[in-house]
């Protein structure tokens, strides 16, 4: 597949694996997934998300469970209404009244499901192992006698014996049951075991295997892989990984790690990947990691010096695939890792930059990420034209060496200073009505002279109490010069000093030039 860069060593593992000829993807994110603890979408997202749903390629929408409530069985109902090309699947346990909201809702499909493992058998639905295959065995009938298609899940599947689990599959396939699903209910297997018990479940049944996996252990991608690698042709997913707990198995990750590492066919449009988490994010109001994979904010963004030239150079060099191939794009990220040619890259499209100036503005990001965690585009915009409209430092005839403040509720603002003026140390305190005030005040005092403050602009670059900020000041010597200086940082009160230094630098710079006319 153009646009990925896998490991050469999983041709083999393809090649051994009994992967079916499509896979297709049932997903959840309407039913399992509303059960995330927090989630509740309301009816215009679950029809925005069945129209992403079926825009994307799912093959099969599970839209909710009907006996909930009449709210939603008529939901589900209008999601069928749709016209949507993705089967509308309604959930039901195995019982009869179930199956009836399954049927006023016109779902094209019934997933229905009993417990069948010893703790749940035993405390849940309190009843022994051949009550429960009856109501399996009569609730398939019952789906099937409608015309309907059935899919049967043994629930907690992955703590059942094998023996059982094979004994309630033969069964309601025999009583027509069209898919069998296999729920790893809460996340307890690891993906060797998987492939073992859907090799033998393949063995001995007819129909095809579904996979419902659960991310308990972090293992719900895996498992799933896993499953389909041993012959299941169908794998239950959700939008983001949302789902009870920890989540289900991502359907951004799986069916991206199937359709790229293994190239198995999806049906799923890549490119819209990143559209649909979007969606879900923002319907469920639950926040992705940024190093949540595939969709993540981070997923192709890189900092690190090494990594931003490697990417530069030639992108596959540290990442898997294009990014625009699941509708993201590359981000190069300004932090203490960054490198100059991140750097340059950055900024090459409006500015033209020295080595030096480069170096420059590298250095000052490096500086910030101290106390600022996230440096924005703005933020190094901001760096580059302060440092393109700063004086050399060897231009410089003011420089300050040493700075000391001190402010409170209850002490009068009084800064001190050290300042080098051509060859001379000064050094002076000042009081004011502010630390900025203070330290304009005793910078005048070094020098032995008024400096005017005609104007002092301070502007917040983005939100949070880690801003940036740039401050851009004007003064007026006693011979009438002006000039202006700007400074950017995260300190206030740094960037207002280095703004007034910037500004003197100007005013002395101009005395210089008057002399020498």
């Amino acid at each position: 597949m153009e646009g990925v860069f896998v490991s050469d060593l999983i041709q083999p593992i393809r090649e051994r694996s009994k992967f079916a000829d499509r896979v297709y993807v049932f997903d959840t994110t309407l039913r399992d997934g509303e059960q995330t603890p927090g989630v509740c979408f309301t009816l215009d997202e679950k029809i925005e998300i069945a129209r992403k749903l079926d825009q994307l390629g799912v093959d099969v929408i599970e839209a909710g469970f009907p006996v909930n409530s009449d709210d939603e069985t008529n939901t589900i109902k209008m999601i069928k209404n749709l016209g949507l090309k993705s089967k509308i699947c309604g959930l039901a346990r195995c019982v009869i009244g179930d199956v009836d909201a399954c049927l006023k809702a016109n779902v094209d499909r019934v997933h229905i499901f009993i417990a069948t493992s010893d703790i749940h058998l035993k405390y849940k639905l309190k009843m022994d192992e051949a009550k429960a295959l009856e109501q399996a065995i009569a609730t398939t009938d019952y789906v099937k006698a409608h015309g309907l298609e059935c899919e049967f899940s043994c629930e907690d599947a992955t703590r059942t014996p094998v023996e059982r689990l094979l004994r309630f599959y033969k069964s309601v396939e025999q009583h027509g049951a069209d898919v069998h699903n296999v729920p790893d209910t809460v996340g307890v297997m690891e993906p060797e075991a998987m492939f073992g018990l859907i090799t033998t479940l393949r063995s001995s049944l007819k129909k095809p295997i579904s996979m419902h996996c659960h991310n308990d252990f972090g293992l719900a991608v895996a498992n799933t892989l896993a499953g389909i690698k041993a012959g299941a042709a169908q794998m239950h997913v959700t939008v983001n990984g949302l789902g009870e707990r920890a989540g289900n198995a991502s359907l951004e990750q799986a069916v991206t790690a199937l359709m790229t590492m293994y190239r198995v066919n999806t049906g799923i449009k890549l490119n819209l990947l990143t559209e649909a988490s979007k969606l879900v994010e923002r319907c469920s109001m639950i926040k992705l990691t940024p190093n949540f994979p595939i969709v993540g904010d981070n997923s192709f963004a890189h900092e690190a010096g090494i990594h931003v030239h490697g990417v530069l150079a030639k992108a596959e060099s540290y990442e898997p695939l294009t990014p625009e191939m699941v509708g993201q794009k590359r981000r190069i990220v300004m932090g203490k890792h960054t490198g100059k040619h991140a750097v340059a890259n950055f900024v090459s499209e409006k500015y033209n930059l020295t080595d030096e100036q480069i170096k420059a503005v590298g250095e000052k990001i490096r500086c910030l990420t101290i106390n600022k965690k996230k440096i924005t585009e703005n933020d190094v915009t901001a760096l580059v034209e302060g440092v393109l409209g700063s004086i050399a430092e060897a231009e410089k005839v003011v420089k300050l060496d040493e700075i000391l403040v001190v402010t409170g509720n209850k002490i009068t603002p009084t800064a001190s200073v050290q300042l080098t003026l051509k060859d001379r140390k000064m050094v002076a305190a000042g009081v004011g009505t502010g630390p900025v005030d203070a330290l304009s005040r005793a910078i005048q005092s070094a020098l032995g002279e008024e400096i005017k403050l005609l104007n002092y602009r301070l502007e917040a670059i983005s939100g949070g109490t880690d801003s940036l900020c740039t401050v851009e000041v004007v003064v007026e010597d006693r011979e009438g010069n002006t000039a202006m200086g700007m400074a950017v940082g995260g300190d206030i009160v740094m960037a207002s000093v280095f703004a007034l230094m910037e500004s003197l630098n100007r005013i002395y710079g101009k005395r210089i030039e008057k002399k020498g006319n």
